[in-house]
């Protein structure tokens, strides 16, 4: 079955799909994260600066690891023969369910009962800024490609 019929876009548009995928998320992520650190500033202003130290661990591990993602993504994208594909096609299976596994597992950390918001306030900036920068990278990724092919 031809898949590329279903929401046909340009491959340049499914660089935005991925911006879309990973900023939003890493805004929302990022947020959420910050609330809590605040919280905590409230209440236990000397936990604060170990906190950040540990946003900030957790921020360059996951670029780290989100690095490859991007590359083999952005090339996958860039490389499609087809002039147009379907608009599901900037992640492939495999994609998909590492997406999938991620968001669930980020969805069902905040129904452990008995998690304490500093588990939130230092790893959630730091994932969600990790995200952000993905996206951010994909941003880059499509502003060069537009540039490149003259197109809009």
């Amino acid at each position: 079955m031809n898949t590329d019929k279903i929401l046909p876009v340009r491959r340049e548009h499914l660089l935005l799909m991925q911006v879309l995928c990973w900023l939003a998320p890493g805004i929302v992520i990022t947020r959420k994260g910050v609330m809590a650190l605040v919280c905590v500033a409230a209440t236990a202003p000397e936990r604060l600066w170990w906190l950040i130290l540990i946003a900030v661990m957790v921020a360059i591990t996951f670029s780290l690891m989100f690095n490859n993602f991007i590359k083999r993504y952005t090339q996958r994208i860039l490389t499609f023969p087809e002039r147009k594909k379907s608009l599901f096609a900037f992640f492939n299976l495999r994609g998909y369910i590492l997406i999938f596994f991620m968001m669930g597992l980020g969805i069902s950390l905040k129904y452990i009962p008995g998690m304490p918001v500093e588990f939130f306030a230092g790893f959630y900036p730091g994932l969600g800024t990790a995200l952000s920068i993905a996206g951010i990278r994909y941003f880059y990724s499509w502003c060069k490609e537009i540039r490149a092919n003259g197109k809009s």
